[in-house]
């Protein structure tokens, strides 16, 4: 071998490096292989036809990044699912890669992928004539919703009795559980398409196919009420406090001391002062920002949906007011998908408000979920709309220092924003003695379950379960006796009836391992097995676990699977909830564990055999 003289590079001063590549006698530098060039980028190619469905849809104008989750519901609404070519066409309209697409349109649970197959009309997806097809008949999705405010209300026989009934449904009608709907005042709730069917039962959704009804269109109902109109509205006061902050009758700071001493706090959840937040907000840069959070996913809570159907115009007057406080140039408003009647009410009235000429009107923004529970979460709400996968951010910096696009970002959520035109009129006083004892101001407490009359019960702070039933909801249900309630919705715990006297407010229920929260009330009976319950609840937070940190993802898997067992092993469930709570990135993977905790401690008779 050591006679064997190496190959010779024949020099050229016409190629780089000086190497020869059409002498086949040497050896070739792998750099300058004989094959041809590409012509194309590697990976699928976008299709004509794919491309001109597009430009019908969004138009001839470059698209934008942020816009990704607003053209993906174009598409859906369009063709009633997400083809595979029109995803290409669409990556290549933003000049963005395919998987980053695909990575957020498969992370919302109300985008169907669609990459194969061949549609009821004959037509093959992703081919020309599908795409250009007018008279193509879109697929139905029943939602059913299955949360726990429904499960109370009968949705599994609901639910079984559609599947018995599914030969008389159109075959392109798929049945599939959702969510919480946030109608649980009215279980069990089904959306067919985009209607929602409140109170119903398998007969009626079953009609709902039946001549003269057309199957390919199930549109939102229509809101109108008295004052869901912007000129009805202004004409009743709506706008007033506004245009006095405007013309200087109040100052910034006056302002802000009213809500100050009025100790308003953010009703989301968190209860964080709202004058802190408003202060924090204003000692950032310009431009800042606002964005409302309307994505109220937390099952048994409904009072969002309640407050913009009933006095639009005074949740939107708020939230001007509140953005002239921290001069904040662009609103955001993030409405959960579930709320498509909300949605429909909106767009018709946001043109209204933009054009009225207010001497500060900030560009206002109507964004829409699609189907993620996380997204209530307030970095997770940031992160979707800038069109990405509602991923919660790691804190700090916090939204008020580094949100939306990387600037200071005021979140307010709507019952928060419902409060500011009253208590501004009104004064702080006013709200300070609406209050019981120590709790100061009004609570609107969403009451749905084994109840007489469940709806949105506007009552003071710190009153307790027992005064909440008799004073306001005509008590239980007949035939019902009470066994337990969630004070705070899915997250918030679980409480046996011998708690009924609690004062239901901020930082009451923290020795009883629970909180209000979103001042979800969910009321269960004798009647009800709180372990179906739980499982209920932890099935579902392991549904809508974003799949970020390992201590909720596996976490809240290992949950259900521990809770299906005949024996149940209580030391390891308790190390579960802890290391859950622990070492989860936010809300969701922390307070996964409160209703088994709660479970353990408040209801130990209805526990499998444990150890």
């Amino acid at each position: 071998m050591d006679d064997v003289e190496p190959p010779r590079v024949a020099v050229s001063k016409d190629l780089p490096n000086g190497i020869n590549r059409d002498s086949p006698s040497v050896w070739q530098h792998p750099g300058f292989s004989r094959r041809k060039a590409r012509h194309v980028q590697k990976g699928r190619q976008v299709d004509p036809s794919a491309l001109l469905a597009l430009r019908k849809l969004v138009g001839d104008e470059p698209l934008e990044r942020p816009l990704l989750i607003e053209y993906l519901h174009l598409i859906q609404d369009n063709y009633g699912f997400l083809p595979s070519g029109l995803l290409v066409a669409l990556a290549t309209r933003l000049s963005c890669s395919l998987v980053e697409v695909y990575e957020v349109a498969s992370f919302y649970a109300h985008f169907d992928l669609l990459s194969e197959g061949v549609t009821e009309d004959g037509l093959a997806v992703d081919s020309p004539d599908f795409l250009s097809s007018s008279s193509f008949s879109a697929p139905i999705t029943l939602r059913v919703c299955d949360g726990i405010s429904c499960m109370l209300g009968g949705s599994e026989e609901l639910l079984s009795k559609l599947n018995d009934q599914r030969h008389s449904l159109p075959s392109s009608v798929r049945i599939l559980r959702a969510p919480c709907m946030g109608r649980c005042d009215r279980a069990p709730v089904a959306m067919l398409g985009k209607r929602a069917f409140e109170s119903t039962n398998s007969g009626e959704l079953a009609s709902a196919f039946l001549p003269p009804a057309s199957k390919t269109s199930f549109t939102p109902a229509t809101i109108s009420t008295p004052i869901s109109s912007f000129s009805r509205a202004f004409a009743q006061g709506r706008y007033s406090l506004f245009l006095r902050c405007l013309s200087g009758e109040w100052t910034r700071e006056q302002v802000i001391k009213i809500f100050s001493d009025a100790g308003l706090c953010g009703l989301g959840g968190a209860g964080f002062p709202s004058a802190r937040k408003w202060s924090l907000v204003l000692g950032g840069s310009k431009p800042r920002f606002m964005a409302v959070n309307a994505d109220e996913g937390e099952p048994g809570t409904f009072k969002d949906r309640w407050y913009l159907t009933n006095d639009l115009h005074r949740v939107l007057e708020g939230m001007l007011i509140v953005a002239w406080l921290v001069d904040a140039e662009k609103i955001w408003i993030y409405l959960r998908d579930e709320y498509p009647e909300i949605h429909a009410l909106l767009q018709r009235e946001l043109p209204f408000v933009r054009s009225a000429e207010f001497s500060f009107c900030p560009e206002i923004f109507l964004r829409r979920g699609a189907g993620a529970y996380i997204c209530g979460e307030e970095s997770a709400m940031l992160e979707s709309i800038e069109g990405k996968r509602g991923l919660p951010r790691h804190k700090p910096p916090y939204p008020g220092e580094v949100g939306l696009f990387g600037r200071p970002t005021l979140i307010h959520n709507v019952e928060t924003l419902y409060w500011i035109p009253e208590i501004l009129s009104k004064g702080s006083d006013w709200y300070l003695s609406q209050g019981l004892g120590e709790h100061k101001g009004l609570r609107s407490y969403s009451v749905s379950g084994r109840v007489n009359s469940p709806g949105v019960k506007v009552a003071p702070a710190g009153i307790t379960l027992r005064n909440l039933l008799s004073e306001h909801c005509g008590g239980m249900a007949r035939g019902h006796k009470l066994l337990g309630y969630l004070p705070g919705g899915a997250s918030g715990g679980i409480l046996n009836s011998q708690q009924i006297d609690l004062p239901l407010d901020f930082g009451t229920l923290t020795q009883e391992g629970c909180f209000v929260g979103s001042y979800a009330v969910v009321v269960f009976s004798e009647l009800d097995d709180p372990v179906a319950l739980v499982r209920n609840l932890l099935r579902f937070f392991e549904e809508e676990s974003c799949g970020q940190c390992t201590p909720c993802r596996v976490g809240t898997e290992k949950a259900v699977s521990l809770l299906n067992a005949p024996r149940w092993d209580r030391v390891l469930l308790e190390e579960l909830c802890s290391a859950m709570a622990d070492a989860s990135i936010c809300g969701l993977g922390q307070a996964a564990g409160n209703p088994i905790r709660c479970l353990l401690k408040n209801f130990p008779q209805h526990i499998p055999i444990a150890k």
